[in-house]
């Protein structure tokens, strides 16, 4: 059973007190101690309280020590302290040599761990690490009783994310208070947090008991708490949809590697090619086997592997798509439904041969250290290892976008794509290009690969799932056209995320292809249209 008001208010204020009094804070009775084993919980409640009144680094450590089960009596009524092979008297802090042998653990339930919690968090929130004290404050309770700590903790806080957390703390407590003008005031301090804490704090305030009365009596009180429940569900909402934004960024750069491979072949060799997600999957199992070479071999490194699979990945999914175009795809050009049947083929032995060699369950593909963790913005967090790859996408469609633009391959690649038979007239190697623009694009997807890997689970069926959407992108966004690429994935990307709450994943799908199909009915060349004599004849 809780202590009356009263009381807790002058424990708060002896906290205050014992936490300022620094090394000349009193030291705990054995009769304090021995109030722990009481069978009462009550009893034990007024120990914890008492205790942690007394506001020294000796109560600290009684009250850690009961929390994690480490607190202990031995047959004769000691308490001490077992923590790693050793034991220290709870009291005076001296080593106990040797240890009771009948010790027992002092038990305690649910809600006193809750209360032992919440004194701990009061006596962590003065200290000197930043870091604690926030911790500190994320464990603390409402209760009106902790209002002078509080106080004083707001006093002498200077970092500006720990104080803003002890203000809200400090609203939640004066919402129990029985003084409407304080309630008020801790509702205003509320409305303006970004916690969906602070929206659940205010909810009961506008509920109804079963006889119709509501549970806060005062009416201008209530109509506070529904307009901070308002303001406080805009501001989510806000925070919300930017999260959606930053998903479907990092969906539409996977899908814009992806794409952006199939938009050179398909654009420039008019070829259905079923085995492109096979790349991607070739990729992503290439960066597998440099993680593990890095662990076998250099785990000194292992934080960089990533750095060495790229160029892994590149020149494996190129090399296989070269081979591929070589022996297979080069002898049907022109006939697509042989070619799209060749490379559906192509992909189910691809598959297989995976599963043959690295298993059919998924493989573990770790994120380095330094794409672990994320940026915390208020409320949204966004991971560094999606950061890193909607850069790194954007770092690659710039490469590409030098690469036909600035360069002698790029100038042959855009002319065959215009208009194959005039290219071929004026001296360009339309097969050799076939063949490197084939081997980019598988490359390209290799790296799609790697990427993806870093967010999701690496499986032989991982190119089944990308590669439709790929397909959409670059039918979407104009076949062969760059930017009409870039528009497509992350808009597709976007789109997806916002729909996928309300919808769910499959129907999403189902929908963006059904509008994709309607829109292609009325613009069939896409959003950007190819241009050259070929198109236009």
């Amino acid at each position: 059973m809780p202590l009356r008001l009263a009381t807790r208010v002058l424990i708060g204020l002896a906290l205050v007190f014992g936490l300022c009094a620094g090394a000349g804070a009193a030291a705990i009775e054995p009769a304090l101690l021995a109030q722990l084993t009481s069978e009462d919980a009550a009893e034990k409640g007024e120990a914890i309280d008492a205790i942690a009144a007394i506001g020294d680094e000796a109560a600290l450590a009684v009250l850690s020590a009961l929390r994690d089960g480490m607190l202990k009596v031995s047959g004769t009524g000691q308490m001490f302290i077992a923590e790693r092979g050793k034991a220290t008297d709870a009291a005076t802090g001296a080593a106990v040599d040797p240890v009771p042998d009948d010790a027992e653990k002092v038990t305690i339930n649910n809600r006193l761990r809750t209360r032992i919690e919440s004194a701990i968090g009061a006596l962590r929130i003065f200290s000197k690490d930043p870091k604690e004290r926030l911790a500190a404050v994320a464990t603390l309770t409402a209760d009106e009783a902790m209002l002078p700590a509080l106080d004083q903790a707001l006093a002498s806080e200077t970092d500006p994310a720990i104080k803003s957390a002890l203000q809200q703390v400090r609203a939640a407590s004066q919402l129990k208070s029985s003084d409407a003008a304080k309630r008020l005031a801790a509702i205003d301090v509320l409305a303006e947090s970004l916690d969906a804490k602070s929206k659940n704090l205010l909810l009961p305030l506008m509920e109804k008991s079963p006889a119709g009365e509501f549970a806060e009596p005062d009416e201008q009180v209530r109509q506070a708490a529904s307009a901070a429940v308002a303001a406080i569900e805009r501001r989510l909402a806000v925070y919300d949809y930017a999260g959606r934004v930053f998903t479907g960024l990092s969906l539409g750069s996977i899908l814009l590697l992806v794409a952006l491979g199939l938009a050179i072949t398909y654009g420039l060799l008019g070829v259905i090619n079923m085995a492109h997600g096979e790349m991607l999957m070739i990729g992503a199992y290439a960066t597998y086997a440099t993680q593990t070479v890095f662990r076998a071999y250099f785990p000194a490194a292992i934080d960089w592997y990533v750095v060495f699979a790229l160029p892994v990945a590149f020149l494996v999914a190129g090399g296989i798509g070269i081979l591929l175009e070589r022996s297979v795809i080069r002898w049907l050009y022109g006939r697509p439904l042989e070619t799209l049947l060749a490379t559906w083929g192509i992909s189910l032995f691809l598959i297989q041969l995976v599963r043959q060699l690295f298993g059919a369950q998924n493989v573990e593909v770790s994120n380095p250290t330094w794409m672990s963790g994320g940026i915390t913005v208020v409320n949204l967090v966004l991971p560094w290892n999606r950061i890193v790859i909607i850069g790194f996408s954007m770092t690659v469609l710039l490469l590409v976008w030098l690469m036909l633009t600035r360069t002698r391959l790029g100038l042959f690649v855009r002319g065959v794509t215009q208009n194959r038979t005039m290219a071929s007239c004026v001296g360009v190697p339309t097969g050799r290009v076939d063949m490197i623009a084939f081997g980019l694009g598988s490359g390209i997807a290799g790296l799609a690969g790697c990427a993806l890997s870093q967010i999701g689970n690496v499986g032989p069926e991982l190119g089944q799932s990308y590669i439709i959407d790929s397909f959409m992108v670059v039918v979407l966004g104009g076949v062969g056209q760059l930017a009409g690429t870039v528009y497509a994935a992350l808009g597709l990307g976007v789109a997806s995320k916002f729909l996928e709450p309300y919808l769910g994943a499959v129907p999403t799908k189902i929908l963006i292809l059904v509008l994709i199909i309607a829109f292609i009915q009325k613009r069939p060349q896409g959003l950007f249209a190819l241009k050259g004599r070929s198109v236009e004849t």
